[in-house]
Protein backbone atom coordinates (compact mmCIF):
# COMPACT_ATOMS: atom_id res chain seq x y z
CA UNK A 1 0.00 0.00 0.00
CA UNK A 2 1.32 3.44 -0.95
CA UNK A 3 1.67 6.21 1.63
CA UNK A 4 -1.08 8.28 0.00
CA UNK A 5 -3.48 5.33 0.36
CA UNK A 6 -2.71 4.99 4.09
CA UNK A 7 -3.22 8.74 4.46
CA UNK A 8 -6.49 8.61 2.53
CA UNK A 9 -7.93 5.93 4.81
CA UNK A 10 -6.97 7.93 7.90
CA UNK A 11 -8.44 11.07 6.38
CA UNK A 12 -11.68 9.33 5.40
CA UNK A 13 -12.02 8.10 8.99
CA UNK A 14 -11.34 11.59 10.38
CA UNK A 15 -14.00 13.12 8.11
CA UNK A 16 -16.58 10.41 8.88
CA UNK A 17 -16.56 9.40 5.22
CA UNK A 18 -15.49 5.86 6.15
CA UNK A 19 -17.57 4.43 8.98
CA UNK A 20 -17.96 1.03 10.56
CA UNK A 21 -21.13 -0.57 11.94
CA UNK A 22 -24.15 -2.09 10.17
CA UNK A 23 -25.35 -0.41 6.98
CA UNK A 24 -28.09 -1.48 4.57
CA UNK A 25 -26.91 -1.16 0.96
CA UNK A 26 -29.02 -0.68 -2.18
CA UNK A 27 -28.16 -4.25 -3.08
CA UNK A 28 -29.95 -5.43 0.07
CA UNK A 29 -26.72 -6.57 1.67
CA UNK A 30 -25.86 -5.54 5.23
CA UNK A 31 -22.34 -4.13 5.15
CA UNK A 32 -20.00 -3.66 8.14
CA UNK A 33 -18.69 -0.46 6.59
CA UNK A 34 -19.98 2.52 4.65
CA UNK A 35 -18.17 5.07 2.47
CA UNK A 36 -19.84 8.41 1.70
CA UNK A 37 -17.77 10.84 -0.39
CA UNK A 38 -20.54 13.43 -0.01
CA UNK A 39 -19.09 14.20 3.42
CA UNK A 40 -15.99 15.74 1.82
CA UNK A 41 -18.14 18.87 1.90
CA UNK A 42 -15.92 21.84 2.70
CA UNK A 43 -13.32 23.68 0.66
CA UNK A 44 -10.43 22.26 2.68
CA UNK A 45 -11.79 18.70 2.54
CA UNK A 46 -12.45 18.89 -1.19
CA UNK A 47 -9.00 20.35 -1.83
CA UNK A 48 -7.32 17.48 -0.03
CA UNK A 49 -9.57 14.94 -1.77
CA UNK A 50 -8.46 16.32 -5.14
CA UNK A 51 -4.87 15.71 -4.12
CA UNK A 52 -5.58 12.04 -3.43
CA UNK A 53 -7.29 11.68 -6.82
CA UNK A 54 -4.30 13.31 -8.48
CA UNK A 55 -1.91 10.97 -6.65
CA UNK A 56 -3.88 7.94 -7.87
CA UNK A 57 -3.90 9.27 -11.44
CA UNK A 58 -0.14 9.90 -11.36
CA UNK A 59 0.52 6.46 -9.90
CA UNK A 60 -1.63 4.81 -12.60
CA UNK A 61 0.61 6.05 -15.41
CA UNK A 62 -2.42 6.62 -17.69
CA UNK A 63 -1.67 9.10 -20.48
CA UNK A 64 -4.19 11.87 -19.90
CA UNK A 65 -5.11 14.81 -22.14
CA UNK A 66 -8.40 15.87 -20.50
CA UNK A 67 -10.14 15.12 -17.19
CA UNK A 68 -13.91 14.60 -17.34
CA UNK A 69 -16.38 14.76 -14.44
CA UNK A 70 -19.94 13.44 -14.92
CA UNK A 71 -22.61 15.67 -13.35
CA UNK A 72 -23.21 16.15 -10.58
CA UNK A 73 -20.72 14.45 -8.26
CA UNK A 74 -17.94 14.52 -10.82
CA UNK A 75 -17.99 18.32 -11.16
CA UNK A 76 -16.23 19.19 -7.87
CA UNK A 77 -14.01 16.11 -8.24
CA UNK A 78 -12.68 17.09 -11.65
CA UNK A 79 -12.19 20.72 -10.57
CA UNK A 80 -10.26 19.84 -7.40
CA UNK A 81 -8.21 17.13 -9.09
CA UNK A 82 -7.08 19.34 -11.95
CA UNK A 83 -5.87 21.97 -9.47
CA UNK A 84 -4.04 19.37 -7.37
CA UNK A 85 -2.52 17.73 -10.45
CA UNK A 86 -1.08 21.06 -11.60
CA UNK A 87 0.37 21.70 -8.13
CA UNK A 88 1.92 18.23 -7.88
CA UNK A 89 3.31 17.90 -11.40
CA UNK A 90 3.52 21.36 -12.92
CA UNK A 91 1.39 20.07 -15.82
CA UNK A 92 -1.87 21.86 -16.51
CA UNK A 93 -4.47 19.30 -17.63
CA UNK A 94 -7.72 20.78 -18.99
CA UNK A 95 -11.02 19.54 -17.61
CA UNK A 96 -14.67 19.36 -18.62
CA UNK A 97 -18.02 18.26 -17.24
CA UNK A 98 -21.53 17.83 -18.57
CA UNK A 99 -24.85 19.47 -17.87
CA UNK A 100 -27.82 17.27 -17.06
CA UNK A 101 -29.91 19.38 -19.44
CA UNK A 102 -28.77 20.93 -22.70
CA UNK A 103 -28.39 24.71 -22.68
CA UNK A 104 -30.36 26.42 -25.47
CA UNK A 105 -28.78 29.89 -25.19
CA UNK A 106 -25.28 31.36 -25.04
CA UNK A 107 -22.74 28.77 -26.13
CA UNK A 108 -25.39 26.02 -25.89
CA UNK A 109 -24.70 22.31 -25.64
CA UNK A 110 -24.29 19.92 -22.74
CA UNK A 111 -20.54 20.25 -22.09
CA UNK A 112 -18.75 22.87 -20.00
CA UNK A 113 -15.02 23.46 -19.98
CA UNK A 114 -12.31 22.22 -22.31
CA UNK A 115 -13.12 20.38 -25.55
CA UNK A 116 -12.95 16.60 -25.20
CA UNK A 117 -9.95 15.44 -27.23
CA UNK A 118 -7.27 12.76 -27.08
CA UNK A 119 -7.23 10.51 -24.02
CA UNK A 120 -9.95 11.44 -21.54
CA UNK A 121 -9.97 10.15 -17.95
CA UNK A 122 -13.28 10.02 -16.11
CA UNK A 123 -13.41 10.95 -12.42
CA UNK A 124 -16.22 9.58 -10.25
CA UNK A 125 -16.77 8.67 -6.59
CA UNK A 126 -17.69 4.98 -6.84
CA UNK A 127 -18.94 2.52 -9.45
CA UNK A 128 -22.05 0.52 -8.62
CA UNK A 129 -24.15 -0.29 -11.68
CA UNK A 130 -21.75 1.44 -14.08
CA UNK A 131 -24.49 3.70 -15.48
CA UNK A 132 -22.51 6.91 -14.98
CA UNK A 133 -19.48 5.43 -16.74
CA UNK A 134 -21.56 4.24 -19.69
CA UNK A 135 -23.05 7.71 -20.16
CA UNK A 136 -19.62 9.31 -19.87
CA UNK A 137 -18.11 6.94 -22.43
CA UNK A 138 -20.90 7.77 -24.88
CA UNK A 139 -20.31 11.51 -24.45
CA UNK A 140 -16.53 11.16 -24.87
CA UNK A 141 -16.82 8.97 -27.97
CA UNK A 142 -19.40 11.29 -29.50
CA UNK A 143 -16.74 14.03 -29.28
CA UNK A 144 -14.30 11.76 -31.21
CA UNK A 145 -12.13 11.39 -28.09
CA UNK A 146 -10.92 8.22 -26.37
CA UNK A 147 -12.10 7.13 -22.91
CA UNK A 148 -8.75 6.13 -21.35
CA UNK A 149 -9.69 5.18 -17.78
CA UNK A 150 -11.70 5.93 -14.68
CA UNK A 151 -10.42 7.11 -11.29
CA UNK A 152 -12.67 6.48 -8.28
CA UNK A 153 -12.34 6.82 -4.52
CA UNK A 154 -13.05 3.22 -3.46
CA UNK A 155 -13.22 -0.23 -5.02
CA UNK A 156 -15.36 -2.39 -2.72
CA UNK A 157 -14.03 -5.49 -4.57
CA UNK A 158 -17.50 -6.97 -4.26
CA UNK A 159 -19.52 -9.29 -6.50
CA UNK A 160 -22.22 -7.69 -8.60
CA UNK A 161 -25.08 -9.59 -10.24
CA UNK A 162 -22.70 -12.42 -11.11
CA UNK A 163 -19.23 -13.44 -9.94
CA UNK A 164 -17.69 -10.26 -11.34
CA UNK A 165 -17.59 -6.86 -9.70
CA UNK A 166 -19.14 -3.80 -11.33
CA UNK A 167 -15.60 -2.51 -11.87
CA UNK A 168 -14.53 -5.71 -13.66
CA UNK A 169 -17.58 -5.38 -15.91
CA UNK A 170 -16.64 -1.79 -16.79
CA UNK A 171 -13.02 -2.72 -17.53
CA UNK A 172 -14.05 -5.64 -19.77
CA UNK A 173 -16.82 -3.77 -21.58
CA UNK A 174 -14.85 -0.61 -22.38
CA UNK A 175 -11.29 -1.96 -22.44
CA UNK A 176 -9.96 0.66 -20.03
CA UNK A 177 -8.63 0.52 -16.45
CA UNK A 178 -10.53 1.59 -13.36
CA UNK A 179 -8.11 3.06 -10.82
CA UNK A 180 -9.29 3.37 -7.21
CA UNK A 181 -7.57 5.53 -4.61
CA UNK A 182 -8.15 2.62 -2.20
CA UNK A 183 -9.65 -0.86 -2.27
CA UNK A 184 -11.30 -3.04 0.35
CA UNK A 185 -7.97 -4.90 0.56
CA UNK A 186 -6.28 -1.61 1.52
CA UNK A 187 -8.87 -1.04 4.26
CA UNK A 188 -8.29 -4.56 5.59
CA UNK A 189 -4.53 -3.95 5.51
CA UNK A 190 -4.99 -0.73 7.47
CA UNK A 191 -7.22 -2.44 10.03
CA UNK A 192 -4.71 -5.26 10.43
CA UNK A 193 -2.03 -2.73 11.36
CA UNK A 194 -4.36 -0.71 13.61
CA UNK A 195 -6.56 -3.42 15.14
CA UNK A 196 -6.37 -1.92 18.65
CA UNK A 197 -7.94 1.33 17.51
CA UNK A 198 -11.04 -0.41 16.10
CA UNK A 199 -11.62 -3.69 17.95
CA UNK A 200 -13.85 -6.25 16.23
CA UNK A 201 -14.03 -4.37 12.95
CA UNK A 202 -11.40 -6.40 11.11
CA UNK A 203 -13.22 -9.66 11.83
CA UNK A 204 -16.55 -8.29 10.57
CA UNK A 205 -15.08 -6.91 7.36
CA UNK A 206 -13.06 -10.06 6.68
CA UNK A 207 -16.23 -12.16 7.07
CA UNK A 208 -18.08 -9.84 4.68
CA UNK A 209 -15.28 -10.11 2.11
CA UNK A 210 -15.26 -13.89 2.39
CA UNK A 211 -18.99 -13.92 1.59
CA UNK A 212 -19.26 -11.25 -1.11
CA UNK A 213 -15.73 -10.49 -2.27
CA UNK A 214 -14.44 -11.14 -5.77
Amino acid sequence: MHDYQQQFIRYALECGVLRFGEFQLKSGRTSPYFFNTGLFNTGAKLGRLGRFYAEALIQSGIKTDVLYGPAYKGIPLVSATSIAYAELTGSDIPFAFNRKESKDHGEGGTLVGAPLAGNVVILDDVITAGTSVRESVEIIRAAQATPAGVVIALDRQEKGLDERSAISEVEERYGMPVVPIITLANIIGYLTENARELPGVLEAITAYRDRYGV
